[in-house]
């Protein structure tokens, strides 16, 4: 930060954008999330109907599905929001190599995720059920994915650009959705 002619200069970093951008960014992505958290709530809905109407559950012939891969990925994906946290942090103040390194910890920690197994697509309602609820969610990881790789693109070139206000407010709404979203499904699926 610097001072030129009696002004404070704000760091270039996360600067671009005016606020009414930024304000009705911020409202249209808050509508996609809400659109979204609907879709989730009805497979839940769905989810839970299934469940409650079984009188076992998983079916005969299916074991319950394991705790310690599925646990292990969610604390990966909660730790990559954690990372994002820290890497917006770093942004703001200017420290692009820092943030630069945070964004690619998120990356990795979010691939990771994406390894975790499960039953095939013929294990009837149990099989079925498990697999729309996390299909979608990889779905979602993968466009969060494709966001967080457009905010590092720029810090790894030779002259790091700062990433735009905007799209880095935006990529951070979605992403902590995506893990809200795999939250919801880990404790649902898995735990219960």
């Amino acid at each position: 930060m610097g001072r030129a002619a009696g002004k404070t200069l704000e760091p270039a970093v996360l600067a671009s954008g005016g606020p009414e951008e930024y304000s009705l960014a911020h409202s249209g992505m808050v509508l996609f999330l809400g659109s979204w958290a609907m879709m989730f709530g009805a497979l839940f809905f769905s989810y839970a109907v299934l469940r409650v109407s079984a009188p076992v559950w998983p079916a005969p012939g299916f074991a319950r599905l394991p705790l310690v891969l599925p646990g292990l990925n969610t604390l990966l994906l909660l730790g990559s929001s954690r990372t994002l946290g820290l890497a917006l942090a770093r942004a703001k103040s200017g420290q692009l190599a820092r943030c630069r390194n945070e964004l690619l910890k998120t990356i990795a920690l979010v691939w990771a995720d994406l390894w975790a197994g499960g039953l095939h697509l013929d294990s009837g309602a149990y099989g079925g059920t498990f697999y729309l609820l996390t299909v979608f969610h990889i779905l979602h990881v993968l466009v969060g994915l494709g966001l967080l790789v457009h905010l590092v693109a720029p810090l790894l070139g030779r002259a790091p650009a700062a990433p735009r206000r905007v799209h880095a407010a935006l990529t951070a709404m979605f992403w902590h959705f995506v893990d809200a979203v795999w939250l919801a499904t880990f404790i649902a699926v898995y735990v219960l």
